[in-house]
């Protein structure tokens, strides 16, 4: 191939990933996400779907509305009432607002949850495409369980969505069960057979059950594919989706065999892998390819020897070419709120001014007790005391004691809905102590399913970082907190969790 083609870039964080188990964000976290989306420049940010909820439509709106870079789709099923939801949502992006629409192709969909034939599908695929051309040129149409759907009929649908309005052709592995080389063939046979597929950008969006899902959309796109679906960190459903880093950095890297192109800011990377942990709390695995904590640490001694003479040795990027400061000492008790901004911006946060004055009386707190502020500490401070959800439930104070004889003792004074209370509880440990008081103040028993604490940073005057899931009615939600004193991290995760799930039980669903 003579020339570089360019592969664009489809973001659907905001919609798959956060149907990861406890990933559920609100509109400003959401905001958050969709700006680093920007700064990153990604071709597509996909929203949301807007007829979920009444949360999911404002998100999306919103995005719309503030979002000025990529393209943004909001994601509907081929009926009226979805695709006139998601353009209700999208219309503020104007020409870059893009619905993106679906129904299931493969026999398994068609015969046990649609209860459709194949004439019924074609027709409803191609009337939700035409409903939705005639808001916007923008149309994305996604044949759900592609790769387990018949070619024959795959094509047919393909070349009716095309002749019906449809820009983007989307062949999805919805349940992560293709392998690369039969991924490659599928791809092909449309390009092979699908007369006007010159009209549209073929789309993979691969799901990562096999762990697969980077090496299909990398297997697709040599075969013709234009568009790649992904995610930060490759969160989503079961086991995630493809992983931007990844597929994007993959590109980047083997020119040689794949010479293919990205308007991706690389640099920016690390900074938004980051900022998606501390909104979501779900930690990515220390062996994680490219944004992993292990990624460029070489503990071997022969490694060691082999980067320090020359960095090619055994590093294939740079850790630079991801955003990632080798140097992480960045600000002692002496920096003043300037540096304390720039270091925030480069590590991916853009804070109100009020906001900012919040973070950087907490830094400023922190340094009087800890001589060295990392990154790692600043993004605790952001997770901490500016991503977070409406405040029902406030910890005033509390103290805990406890040793080898005596019995573990909790007080805790908290504000419950503006109201100021306080309360004692013995419990097996200090945790256990403090949880139990902070159930009785609240009134709320939900049910622990997780707990994790540890150093943010090393040395003795780390902070703690803690994570807590609790589930209550079915709804699970993830809380986080940061301090130096690792019990009171744990109570800010777990009221961080109940005021999660608080503010999941006033969200409205719209009834769909």
């Amino acid at each position: 191939m003579s020339e570089k083609r360019k592969v664009i870039i489809f973001d659907t964080t905001l919609r798959d990933g956060e149907q990861s188990p406890g990933a559920s964000m609100n509109i400003d976290e959401k905001l958050r996400i969709a700006y680093q989306l920007e700064k990153m420049n990604v071709d597509v940010i996909e929203a949301g779907f807007p007829i979920a909820s009444v949360g999911d439509f404002e998100a999306v709106k919103k995005v719309a509305q503030v979002i000025k870079g990529p393209q943004i789709a909001g994601l509907s099923r081929a009926s009226d009432q979805d695709i006139d939801r998601a353009w209700e949502a999208l219309q503020y992006a104007g020409e870059r607002g893009r619905i993106h629409t679906f129904i299931a192709t493969s026999d398994i969909h068609m015969k046990y949850k649609l209860k459709m034939s194949e004439d019924e599908v074609v027709a409803a695929a191609v009337a939700a495409v035409k409903r939705a051309a005639g808001y916007t040129p923008n149309v994305e149409f996604s044949a759900e369980d592609a790769v387990r759907t018949r070619l024959p009929f795959l094509a047919q649908v393909v070349e009716a969505v095309i002749d019906a309005g449809a820009t983007t052709v989307n062949i999805p592995d919805t349940v992560g069960y293709t392998m690369p080389k039969e991924y490659f063939e599928i791809i092909s046979y449309l390009r092979e057979n699908v007369p006007n597929i010159d009209k549209a950008v073929i789309s993979v969006h691969c799901h990562n059950d096999l762990g697969l899902a980077v090496a299909n959309s990398l297997a697709a796109i040599d075969a013709g594919a234009g568009q790649v679906e992904c995610t930060i960190n490759g969160i989503g459903e079961r086991a995630g989706n493809c992983s931007l880093e990844e597929v994007v950095m993959g590109l980047r890297t083997r020119q040689d065999i794949m010479p293919y192109t990205t308007d991706v800011v690389t640099e920016h990377i690390y900074a938004t892998s980051r900022l998606l942990t501390a909104i979501t709390g779900i930690a990515v695995q220390p062996n994680k390819a490219i944004v992993g904590a292990n990624a460029f640490a070489h503990e071997a001694g022969i490694h060691q020897h082999g980067v320090l003479m020359e960095k090619s040795t055994y590093e294939i990027m740079t850790p630079e070419s991801i955003g990632l400061n080798k140097n992480k000492l960045v600000l002692g008790k002496h920096s003043g709120r300037h540096a304390f901004n720039l270091r925030l911006q480069e590590l991916g946060y853009n804070l109100e001014k009020e906001d900012l004055q919040r973070a950087f009386e907490r830094f400023k707190d922190l340094a009087d007790i800890k001589k060295e502020i990392f990154d790692e500490d600043l993004v605790a401070i952001v997770a901490d005391e500016i991503i977070r959800v409406p405040e029902r439930y406030k910890l005033l104070e509390m103290s805990v004691t406890s040793g080898s004889f005596a019995a573990p003792t909790a007080t805790v004074q908290m504000e419950v809905e503006d109201e100021v209370k306080k309360t004692a509880q013995i419990g097996d440990g200090p945790v256990d102590a403090t949880f139990k008081a902070i159930k009785e103040l609240v009134g709320i028993d939900a049910r622990l399913l997780h707990f994790s604490i540890g150093a943010i940073t090393g040395g003795t005057d780390a902070q703690g970082g803690c994570s807590v899931r609790l589930e209550l009615d079915g709804r699970e939600q993830l809380g986080q907190g940061a301090h130096p004193d690792i019990i009171v991290a744990a109570a800010k995760a777990y009221i961080n969790a109940l005021n999660k799930l608080a503010s999941l039980q006033k969200r409205t669903t719209v009834d769909v």
